[in-house]
């Protein structure tokens, strides 16, 4: 079992992330060679309660027993994940593999042929870690699986939203192309050790890279990555830094038939800082069809889609507690230069379907064979407050409704406009003389009402405002934000664009 298992070491010298780089440069010289799928039709053809059976043994997980702060089990393979992840360990100036092994796994009910299992491999990686409990080492706190997909949670979250080591033509003529961690090796962390060392290797049919995660759990465990990036070939897209995430619903754009839970998303907006561009929130939207759009940024300081409220009464879902799901915020750690975040929002019809994407576009994207370097670190939190510029409010919520107006009788008739409020917390503007709303339409829409006033309730802005779109078959952008009698800003600039037909 484990390492008791393992292929006999190989000796190396400070085995590390120039390493890793180096065989991506290597890869990426080569023409591309798939992954062999070697799992069976079995296997291949379970539905996914069949293949959640399927658990690693934990009392035969790497490091359980040696008194080390991590430790490791993995995923077995199954379902839509037909190839096997290479995994290795690092122990001082050895590099050992683990050898898979059924005998590692439980199987639950299922009734599988040995030969089901023969030449089989890991699907993907778990790292435990006692993040909520002291003495429940066998906590998860991150896993990669699938593609270069990875989750990581902090205390008293649950897995939302993922990143991604690469995104490649995301929403192109040609189609996405979804690169793959195709090796891992992982350094065995010392008794006292806060934080643990992973490398990855990426391979794609346009792209290598070397990656390096460095895992700190905490009440928001942070990772910081450093990857070189390699392409075979051009390609008309490069992602950075992708985020994946899921809304189906929430206040901003509302169930279309009842439901008790007011909201289903595991992230309701992204957030944009540039140095140039300032604070940018865009509440997300479930389209009808397909909504990409990108937002320029000379100097990015940070992006990320957030879970902004993590309020249980906001959702209503025991089982499923969208509240306790983690935003994420990258933060480049080295120079990117200029580029667009970029946003994808794909029309789902329930919550089983990740159908937002973001990330990073830079302008300037090397020859195949030359590196290039993008470094970050990923915070996964629930107190995104703490991030933001605490001089500037920001949005705590959006609410969208049919605009009406009130009669002389005061019954409230629908007058074919857009309403919305806007709820600014937080920042100066909290202890200043009334601030001034700054409204743009855009080119296909018209201000019908605004009216800013105090929330007496929960303290801060309430920006109420009433619009009509010109033509329901284009877009309409509407944006604000609080600022002083100067025309400094007060706020994050509110961002939302209200797709065509929407």
């Amino acid at each position: 079992m484990g390492l008791a298992l393992a292929l006999a070491a190989s000796a190396c010298f400070g085995f590390g992330f120039e390493d890793v780089a180096k065989r991506a440069k290597a890869l990426a010289d080569k023409p591309y060679q798939p992954p062999e799928s070697n799992t069976t039709p079995r296997l291949r053809n379970l539905e996914y309660e069949q293949y959640a059976q399927i658990q690693y043994r934990m009392d035969h997980a790497v490091w359980r027993d040696e008194g080390l702060p991590f430790n490791l089990s993995f995923f077995h393979e199954g379902m839509h994940y037909t190839s096997s992840v290479q995994m290795n360990i690092v122990d001082g100036d050895q590099v050992h593999r683990i050898a898979f092994d059924p005998d590692d796994f439980h199987y639950g009910d299922l009734k599988l042929d040995k030969a089901d299992l023969d030449q089989l491999g890991f699907a993907g990686l778990k790292i435990h870690f006692p993040i909520n409990d002291p003495d429940n080492i066998d906590d998860e706190i991150m896993v990669f699986q699938g593609a270069s997909y990875f989750r990581v949670i902090g205390r008293d979250q649950i897995y939302g939203l993922s990143g991604r080591g690469l995104a490649i033509d995301t929403e192109t003529p040609s189609g996405e192309e979804f690169p793959d961690f195709r090796e891992f090796w992982i350094e065995k962390p010392a008794p006292d050790a806060e934080s643990l060392t992973i490398h990855a290797l990426l391979d794609s049919p346009s792209a290598t890279g070397a990656y390096r995660f460095v895992l700190t759990p905490g009440d928001d465990s942070v990772v910081d990555v450093k990857s070189r990036v390699f392409l075979r070939k051009p390609v008309a897209k490069l992602g950075i830094a992708p985020l994946t995430s899921m809304f189906l619903y929430g206040p901003s754009q509302p169930a279309e038939q009842a439901n008790y839970r007011p909201a289903i998303h595991d992230s309701n907006g992204l957030l944009m800082h540039g140095a140039d561009a300032g604070w940018t929130w865009r509440p997300l939207v479930n389209p009808a069809g397909v909504e990409d759009n990108d937002y320029a940024v000379q100097s990015l300081e940070g992006f990320g889609l957030l879970q902004r409220s993590h309020d249980f009464h906001d959702y209503q879902d025991l089982v499923d507690r969208y509240d306790r799901r983690p935003s994420a915020w990258v933060e480049p750690t080295n120079d990117w230069g200029p580029g667009s975040v970029e946003l994808l929002e794909l029309h789902t019809p329930n919550e089983t379907y990740d159908n937002i994407a973001a990330f990073w576009r830079p302008d300037n994207v090397a020859s195949p064979g030359e590196p290039m370097e993008f470094d970050y670190r990923i915070h996964w939190t629930r107190q995104e407050s703490k991030l933001l510029d605490p001089r500037l409010a920001w949005v705590d919520q959006t609410r969208r409704y049919p605009g009406e107006v009130r009669r002389d009788d005061l019954v409230r008739q629908p007058d074919g406009s857009i309403g919305f409020v806007v709820d600014f917390t937080g920042g100066e503007a909290a202890g200043k003389s009334p601030p001034q709303p700054r409204i743009e339409t855009g080119d296909n829409g018209e201000l019908v009402e605004s009216r800013l006033m105090p929330n007496t309730a929960e303290g801060g802005w309430r920006l109420k405002l009433r619009v009509k779109r010109d033509d329901t078959a284009k877009p309409l952008e509407l944006r604000a934000r609080l600022q002083d009698e100067d025309g400094q800003p007060l706020s994050e600039t509110w961002f939302y664009r209200l797709p065509a037909d929407g």
